[in-house]
């Protein structure tokens, strides 16, 4: 019986999961490889699955190994509240790292990206009579922490599984559907996650003077890292300096001790990643010295990603095979995106070539719309937004088509 892919997505879309918490959703994907008879190992990288469909008797009675492509599709949702109004959006509450209750949405796709993968293992396995080769599909966990794929890695995934001669991903973005967005070389920026403690001493809040207050000291130094970018950074360079949280104090008149801001940066490289992290350690430290802190600031480094970059040959392979299956038009070139990712380590690891690409998630009309308006930024919600949802069809099904035609253009033909 044929999978309802639609019925898994929403499904999956109903409860998200956080990072290294996706157990049920590895149970979803468990049950439905079962039922397309693959084999396939829990519990990889904590909360992570791999699978294996061999076909590769041909190769074998030659003495020659076939192709061995890898597939992956990370699985973890992130802690936003949903706002799409979708009759399927999730409620779904978790607790994070710090042990706070949070709410939980696939805000990036994630959800997306499992079921296409489920898809094509499935039109891959009915179609064995025509390719041979080795497909191993990998369901990562904790893509949202920088984490998941190292986790696999450290857990054996390369050793315990045929080793690939190329890895393939895709990610659903804000395109319109029917659009295919890939470039050689790099494709999506590193990025590093700092998390930084300002000490200050605390005391009560009618007594400012005796106390050395984190709060303002936190202030001050987000807004001078503003300037990392708009004064210290070379227009035509690309780099991101985002505070995305601020956590300080628990009453209105009690000055905390510390305060602790959790920072995004994003670079194309290593040099830019080097001017970058000075930068920012040179203004928090400066910060913290003008307040009269008696401590140093304590400045963590909880990721760091190196760039995703596509190799030059096999992109240019596979934005051919893309074109030929849908039409020139399909296939762009999104230029950089400042997003990160992590699904490269598995490739660099392996010391294997990598194209990972972006499929469209938007009505096609609506995106017209929208460019027409000049509403782009307003309209049409990016990844992590609250209101962020590909429109489920043809997106689905163009996310099974792509992942199969990738796959195929790297196994062998019988």
């Amino acid at each position: 019986m044929a999978l309802d892919l639609d019925a898994i997505y929403t499904d999956l879309h109903r409860h998200p999961e956080l990072s290294f918490q996706e157990t049920r959703t590895a149970g979803v994907i468990a049950q439905r490889l079962t039922e397309l008879g693959i084999e396939f190992e829990e519990g990889v990288g904590r909360t992570g699955l791999a699978a294996v469909i061999r076909n590769d008797d041909h190769a074998a009675v030659e003495g020659e190994r076939g192709p061995v492509v890898w597939l992956r599709a990370d699985m973890d949702g992130l802690p936003v509240e949903e706002r799409t109004g979708l009759a399927y959006a999730s409620t779904a509450r978790g607790i994070d790292p710090h042990g706070l209750a949070v709410p939980v949405m696939h805000a990036c796709g994630h959800d997306m990206h499992v079921t296409a993968l489920l898809g094509a293992l499935e039109r891959l396995v009915a179609t064995t009579d025509e390719w041979r080769g080795t497909v191993v599909a990998v369901f990562q966990p904790a893509e949202e922490y920088g984490a998941g794929s190292q986790a696999m890695i450290a857990d054996g995934v390369l050793d315990r599984f045929p080793r690939p001669d190329i890895v393939l991903g895709q990610h659903v973005t804000p395109l319109p559907a029917g659009t295919i967005g890939m470039r050689p070389g790099t494709q999506m920026a590193a990025s590093d996650g700092l998390r930084v403690t300002l000490l200050g001493r605390g005391g009560h809040g009618s007594r400012p003077h005796s106390t050395i207050d984190p709060v303002v000291m936190a202030a001050a130094t987000v807004m001078r890292l503003q300037t990392v970018v708009s004064r210290e950074t070379d227009p035509r360079d690309v780099a991101v300096v985002t505070v995305g949280s601020i956590h300080a104090g628990l009453k209105n008149n009690i000055i905390p001790a510390e305060a602790v801001l959790e920072l995004s940066l994003r670079y194309p490289d290593d040099e830019a990643r080097a001017r970058v992290l000075e930068k920012v350690e040179r203004i928090v430290r400066a910060e913290a010295q003008a307040s009269g802190a008696e401590e140093e600031p304590v400045i963590r480094v909880d990721h760091s990603l190196p760039p995703t970059i596509n190799d030059d040959e096999a992109t240019a392979r596979l934005s051919a095979a893309f074109a030929r299956a849908f039409g020139e038009d399909t296939v762009i070139d999104p230029g950089m995106f400042t997003g990160s990712e992590d699904v490269s380590w598995f490739a660099r690891e392996a010391g294997v070539p990598l194209v990972f690409w972006f499929w469209g998630g938007v009505d096609p009309q609506v995106y017209a719309d929208a460019v027409a308006s000049g509403s782009i930024e307003r309209d049409i919600p990016t990844n992590h937004s609250p209101f962020f949802a590909p429109l489920l069809q043809p997106t689905l099904d163009n996310g099974v088509t792509n992942l199969v035609t990738a796959a195929r253009e790297f196994l062998g033909r019988r």
